[in-house]
């Protein structure tokens, strides 16, 4: 009886010390959150626009936390590589990832795509929106967006318009058009923007739905010229382009990034992540960026960011069965 009494005594140390060894709480980890490193992988190559957001925020985010944010290049496979890392992870905002619009085009011309874009990761929040821009060669006959659209739907001769890849932003635009106009039009893909841009200076084929900052640069130098944007309404990056909404009503195509992290994030850690990535991309200096990039800063909740990749994963699966496009 006696021993009995003298363990129960011990009871509390007992408990106190198995405390000690069991994982904080999630509100614990979340006020000692980051204690180390954090990773923010890039499903990208160094020098693209994904890379050059994903190390402006890791320097922002190294500076609110004092802990150091590092940027895990992982360019391969439409992104699929570095969705798939993030997706392993565990859920502890120690590895976060930095996708762009072709996170969810994937789901939807890639067969057997081993991650769910949205339902497998942890929405975090948008951090800009912008769209493309429809550009053709100087010598085309369209001069403006209604010009354009008369020419597709009257033009004797063959159309053909090109693309950095097959389910890139600018092929599914391209598809988009073709059934929003009933018009006809034979996609050419090539090896990247670069290439795809050379071939319309050349001459090689009609028009492209082309990213937004190689797109400026060409047609600053005067060897392509801009029709419209794709998003719903002008950027202020170049007010006088006109919205291909404006004679096409309800086209829109949309280009974003923003910030996910594995699934299953406790929400102590997921609001302390949002809370900095948000206060950032509502910066004026982050604006300026956006804006230089032909884009808008975008900011909103987890569920709000997860309602719209959603959207848009609905969005692109129904244009690329309606025109029959193939990986």
């Amino acid at each position: 009886m006696q021993n009995s009494v003298h363990n129960l005594k011990k009871l509390p140390l007992l408990l106190v010390a198995l405390g000690l060894a069991m994982p904080m709480a999630p509100a614990q980890a979340a006020d000692n959150y980051p204690s180390r490193p954090v990773r923010i992988v890039t499903p990208a190559a160094p020098g693209g626009t994904t890379d050059f957001l994903a190390r402006l925020l890791a320097a922002q985010l190294t500076k609110v936390w004092n802990q150091q944010a590092i940027v895990d290049n992982r360019g391969s496979a439409s992104g699929v590589n570095g969705a798939e890392i993030v997706q392993q992870a565990a859920p502890d905002g120690y590895t976060l990832l930095l996708p762009y619009h072709q996170h969810t085009v994937n789901a939807a011309i890639i067969p057997k795509l081993p991650y769910h874009p949205v339902n497998d990761f942890t929405p975090i929040t948008q951090m800009t929106e912008g769209g493309l821009l429809l550009v053709v060669n100087p010598s085309h006959p369209a001069k403006t967006a209604k010009d354009f659209v008369q020419w597709s739907k009257t033009t004797k001769d063959p159309i053909n318009f090109g693309s950095a890849g097959i389910g890139s932003g600018g092929h599914l635009a391209g598809e988009l058009y073709k059934l929003m106009t009933n018009t006809k039009g034979q996609h050419i893909p090539y090896k990247g923007t670069g290439p795809a841009s050379i071939a319309l200076i050349s001459g090689e084929y009609h028009y492209n739905f082309m990213g937004l900052t190689g797109a400026f640069a060409q047609v600053r130098a005067g060897k392509l010229r801009a029709i419209a944007v794709s998003s719903s309404k002008r950027i202020k990056a170049a007010p006088d382009i006109p919205a291909m909404s404006e004679v096409l009503p309800g086209f829109e195509v949309v280009g974003w990034y923003g910030v996910v992290a594995p699934a299953r994030l406790p929400k102590p850690l997921l609001m302390k992540i949002h809370a900095a990535v948000a206060d950032y991309v509502k910066s004026p200096e982050f604006a300026k960026v956006a804006e230089s990039n032909g884009s808008e800063a975008v900011t909103n909740s987890p569920e709000e960011f997860r309602q719209f990749m959603l959207a848009d994963m609905k969005k692109w699966a129904d244009v690329v069965k309606r025109a029959g496009i193939k990986m």
